[in-house]
């Protein structure tokens, strides 16, 4: 058998496409060996069920591929994918992305789609498995049932006519768009710009104002005392009071709820007063008080307001038939629901003619039932009410309102403050000015958009873009400026500083890291907060004026990204880290996962690639990157890096490193932006890696416009202890110095351990650990490089050991240590508070201990213990002997400072 072991949505752009998609985990089973041409008859059998899989063009590119590929056999996991494709089309939703993945032994597979309804994927994905093993066995698949349990599950999870117009103008707008829960709720924009909007409800329809309209009776005397023409009526919660008040109105009358929608429970052309007690008991089981009206005879029109404009008009005609001379009144009804139009509820453009105890009583008052046959030319009514929700058809008349009706429902939304306001009229004729016939009989907050949207008759109105436009004015498309960073080292500290220096701006920021997610500087959360529900908290508080989101590899291949587009794609570095860890088997599977943020920048935003890593700088080759007028900028610590150098020839942005200065470089200008010395972070520009950080933040922040004097000051105030906290924080302790980092790979650990080196401190310490997740290759590079420029190493255990045996990583480690360089001092102490505690105890003058922590809050623990006093001025080990010297490497290579 195959077994669905479970599916997942990546609702953002992510690995395999720009555009969310729906991942399935497969076991292949018994199948894991089985082709499809091994299967006697399966091409055969596929292509009688599903006879649009011919047209399939595959890895080949061309109709007809996938067959071929059916032919010389393919994998169970990659034709599941293609009928699940297929079935997606004959259900209305049909998608053309696909993709199989190999993810592990034993034979688990991804299937990968594209969707437009995720549940109704989901379900056609799922029913996949089954068609293909129907059809592997030569048994019978009920494809017929599972299209139309598609189609119903599609309809039950879409979003309305009304929720898909303001998706659809939003989307045209280039604003973002956000669904939430499964009903009609839209988030539209980000951060500061964010809207929500819910079918024409939006977050600016005031709850007094919408308690109000519900109010008929109060609406009513409101609009009475503002002189707007509306029926003589009253209100009655008894049988007396409705007595009363039928003496007092004249007939015909209206009855109804005071707080009713949709024409639920309303009665009109009431003439007697026996009809109007069954009336008033009927609204009674909708609302505890019942309007009683006067029936204004004339045409029935719904205005829409929209921000104080009418934007759109319509009449409406209630649910009927038309006899033939021929046909059943039922007949007809039935004919008339096959129109495709017609559907259930509102997902449609027409709702279905209804056929219930309502249908019959209307009838019955023209003398008629459901078997009556009505002469040629005789129209029926199934219903009194207009409403769109129980079968009424619209006519477009926006274009013929006269300017004194279009000016009082412009003053009727004004009165009772509704941004969005749907207005129910009786008049002659929308084409005059107002008479004595002319009433408003109802306004609607949140009014149903489909009548404007698809009218039966005349032009439909584009209602959809005029609420957007009312939401964000002035073609704006909802956003705030959003830097992504990634790499394998060093982008929580680019992340922390540009999230200050745009901070100094007076702009409040949201900045994710591995350490937590802050908004204006205060922590909401704490942890590895660098995937994109971190990503999508920040984007979607409605403080936030600009964002800085780290962004790390599990994150993009767990949930993809929670933003469509950046204005600056950071890539500080790609190195060969998590490695075995996620399905990452080569650096090239890295590049794969992180270059995603270098692709995902909008037209005219910014790519920040390091010149001097490789794998970064190869981003700016592909073509994603290439496309949409990205400017690409390169930055270096050395100004006679290639890259920068033709950058800069070619009249692009670069920064570089030179005599100390950090420079920003465009052409034949240059501008010396700091010192390295002035940089506390950098410690008097021993640390290059700090250095290249700080050209990274030097390129996202004049990407977005901040001016020199602003980028300057924002570097020279950034403090390692407080704004930095483990990313290379420097204290004293005892008789030593510690050196708090978060360094777990080779790179990193090679970068603490030379910047230290260049310190010239008497001994060079270091507590590590290395996750358990990693190959073991790069797990015993790491412990190498450690042997190579430390004097002693303490190996410890993680916290989380991911897998391994308790001691099996330290142990590992110290091998490769002692085979790597025999002169370190090497032990094991596995837990790390022990070995920190160990080590700041035997600390001497003119001794730097580096603890590589797994949880920073554990560390800091064991810290405080101590007095730990943070250092901002690099410590001066001058007055040591050559001869109390016995670190190595002193040497640096380094000519910045």
């Amino acid at each position: 058998m195959i077994e669905i072991l479970g599916t997942k949505t990546l609702h953002g752009p992510n690995v395999f496409h720009s555009k969310p998609v729906l991942i399935m985990r497969l076991a292949l089973g018994d199948y894991k060996e089985v082709a499809s041409c091994n299967i006697p008859g399966f091409l055969e059998r596929i292509s009688a069920l599903l006879p649009g899989i011919r047209e399939h063009g595959c890895s080949v590119g061309k109709p007809g591929g996938f067959i071929e590929r059916l032919l010389r056999g393919t994998y169970p996991a990659h034709i599941i994918e293609h009928v699940a494709i297929e079935m997606s089309a004959l259900a209305g939703i049909g998608v053309h992305y696909g993709k199989t993945v190999f993810e592990s032994e034993p034979a688990i597979y991804k299937v990968v789609t594209r969707f437009q309804s995720e549940e109704g994927m989901k379900y056609l994905l799922c029913r996949a498995v089954d068609c293909f093993l129907a059809l592997a066995k030569g048994n019978s698949f009920d494809l017929e049932g599972v299209i139309n349990e598609a189609k119903k599950i599609i309809s039950e999870n879409s979003l309305g006519p009304s929720g898909q117009a303001l998706e659809e103008a939003a989307l045209k707008r280039g604003i973002p768009v956000r669904r939430i829960g499964p009903n009609s709720l839209l988030e539209l924009g980000y951060g500061i710009k964010r809207r929500r909007v819910q079918a024409a409800v939006s977050d600016r329809t005031g709850l007094i104002a919408t308690e109000l309209v519900q109010d008929k009776s109060l609406t009513k005397e409101l609009l009475k005392k503002s002189f707007v023409p509306v029926p003589l009526g009253g209100c009655a919660r008894s049988e007396e009071e409705l007595r009363i008040l039928l003496k007092e109105i004249p007939t015909p009358w209206a009855i109804k709820p005071i707080d009713g929608h949709h024409g639920q429970g309303v009665v009109l052309d009431v003439e007697n007063q026996d009809d109007a007690l069954r009336a008033f008991h009927q609204a009674r089981e909708f609302s505890s008080r019942v309007l009683v009206e006067q029936m204004m005879r004339g045409r029935d029109y719904r205005l829409l307001v929209v921000n104080g404009r009418m934007i759109a008009a319509s009449e409406r005609d209630p649910a009927n038939v038309t006899g033939d001379g021929i046909q059943t009144i039922q007949k007809l009804i039935d004919s008339e629901n096959r129109d495709p139009r017609r559907g259930d509820g509102h997902m449609s453009s027409l709702t279905n003619l209804p056929v219930d105890s309502t249908t019959l009583e209307v009838l019955m008052k023209q003398n008629f039932d459901l078997s009556s046959v009505p002469e040629n030319g005789k129209r029926v009514l199934l219903r009194k009410t207009a409403n769109l929700s129980t079968g009424g058809a619209a006519t477009d008349v926006t274009s013929s309102v006269h300017p004194e009706i279009r000016e009082l429902s412009e003053r009727i939304a004004g009165i009772v403050d509704l941004d969005i306001c749907g207005i129910d009229l009786i008049h002659s004729d929308i084409r005059r000015c107002m008479n004595e016939n002319t009433a408003v009989i109802e306004v609607n907050a949140g009014p149903g958009l489909r009548m404007h949207l698809s009218p039966t008759v005349g032009e439909a109105q584009d209602v959809g873009r005029a609420i957007i436009e009312s939401l964000f004015p002035n073609g704006d498309t909802g956003r705030i400026p959003i830097i992504a960073v990634t790499g394998t080292n060093g982008k929580t500290t680019v992340t922390r500083l540009l999230a200050h220096i745009l901070s100094t701006t007076g702009r409040i920021v949201g900045h994710t890291t591995s350490n937590g997610i802050y908004i204006n500087g205060n922590q909401i959360a704490n942890g590895d907060t660098t995937g994109p529900l971190s990503a999508a908290t920040v984007l979607s508080d409605p403080r936030v004026e600009a964002a800085v989101l780290e962004t790390a590899r599990g994150g993009i291949m767990r949930g993809g990204l929670a933003y469509d587009l950046a204005d600056v794609g950071i890539v500080t570095n790609i190195r060969p880290d998590h490695i075995g860890q996620d399905g990452i088997e080569s650096i090239e599977d890295i590049v794969r996962v992180k270059g995603l943020i270098a692709e995902q920048v909008r037209d005219g935003g910014t790519v920040v690639l390091n010149a001097d890593d490789p794998e970064s700088a190869k981003l700016a080759e592909r073509t994603a990157v290439r496309t949409g007028r990205k400017k690409i900028c390169f930055y270096s610590i050395s100004e006679n890096n290639d890259l920068v150098e033709e950058n800069r020839d070619e009249g692009h942005c670069s920064y570089f490193a030179r005599g100390g200065w950090l420079i920003e470089s465009k052409g034949d200008t240059e501008i010396r932006i700091v010192h390295v010395r002035d940089l506390r972070f950098t410690f008097n520009g021993t640390s290059e890696y700090q250095i290249s950080n700080a050209l990274a933040v030097c390129a996202g922040a004049r990407a977005l416009k901040v001016s020199i004097e602003v980028l300057r000051a924002g570097l020279m105030t950034f403090e390692s202890a407080t704004q930095n906290l483990g990313r290379g924080t420097l204290y004293k302790v005892g008789s030593g110095h510690l050196f708090l980092d978060y360094g777990h790979n080779p790179d990193a650990i090679l970068a603490v351990a030379q910047t230290i080196r260049r310190w010239r401190p008497r001994r060079l310490v270091g507590i590590l650990g290395l996750p358990g997740d990693r190959a073991d290759d790069l797990l015993l590079e790491s412990a190498k490089v450690a042997a190579l420029h430390f004097d002693r190493l303490i190996l410890r255990d993680d916290y989380n050991r991911r897998g391994r045996a308790e001691g099996e990583v330290p142990l590992m480690a110290l091998k490769a240590a002692g085979n790597s360089n025999r002169r370190c001092e090497a032990a094991i102490i596995l837990d790390e508070k022990r070995a920190i505690m160990h080590v700041i105890e035997e600390l001497r003058p003119g001794d730097v201990a580096v603890v590589f922590y797994d949880e920073l809050e554990r560390a800091l623990e064991v810290l405080r213990g101590y007095d730990p006093q943070p250092v901002t001025v690099l410590p001066d080990f001058s007055e040591l002997g050559l001869e109390e010297r016995i670190g190595r490497n002193a040497n640096s290579s380094l000519t910045l400072a």
